[in-house]
């Protein structure tokens, strides 16, 4: 999470805020899954899982071009040409998140259409990932970090080397 976090997220009842909160561990190292308590059992979802349903739901919104860093975005085109991949597999592109007990912290790297509003798709894509989030796996969603790392310019395409002024 960021380091300017100032949401604490729950974990196995202790609380820490941000990357420096306390995090047990187990026999594998850092926990990796929320775990959900009733009376009839208990139910596990990997950090991984709530990773992935937060990068569909961004991209859900019209105006996300993209998700991830420059050089995250250069990996996703590379692995979409390795066969058998899907689109799923990179769900969680541009997606970091921490996971507690019964809350959850969501940070993301978009890329968002040129002429588009970034206050109205930011606010739009923290909306739908809380909705999605806190609907499909029952944890609190404390807080949504957007950074908007690029604007695209439709017909601007990213394969075509740029022509020298000189020659």
């Amino acid at each position: 999470m960021t380091s300017s976090s100032s949401a604490a997220v729950e974990r196995d009842g202790t609380e820490g805020a941000g990357s420096g909160g306390a995090r047990p561990t187990g026999p594998g190292g850092p926990r990796s899954h929320a775990a959900l308590t009733t009376e009839h059992g208990q139910t596990r979802i990997a950090d991984a899982v709530v990773g992935k349903i937060a990068g569909l739901a961004a991209r859900e919104i019209p105006g996300v071009y993209s998700m991830g860093t420059g050089f995250a975005r250069r990996m996703g085109q590379l692995r979409s040409l390795v066969p058998g991949s899907t689109e799923t597999d990179a769900a969680a592109q541009g997606v970091s998140v921490e996971v507690g007990e019964r809350e959850t912290a969501v940070d993301l790297d978009v890329v968002t259409w040129y002429g588009q509003s970034i206050v109205e798709v930011t606010e739009a894509v923290r909306s739908n990932v809380i909705e999605r989030v806190e609907g499909m796996t029952g944890l609190r969603v404390v807080e949504v970090n957007i950074n908007v790392d690029d604007i695209y310019v439709e017909g601007q395409d990213d394969n075509e080397p740029s022509q020298s002024r000189v020659q």
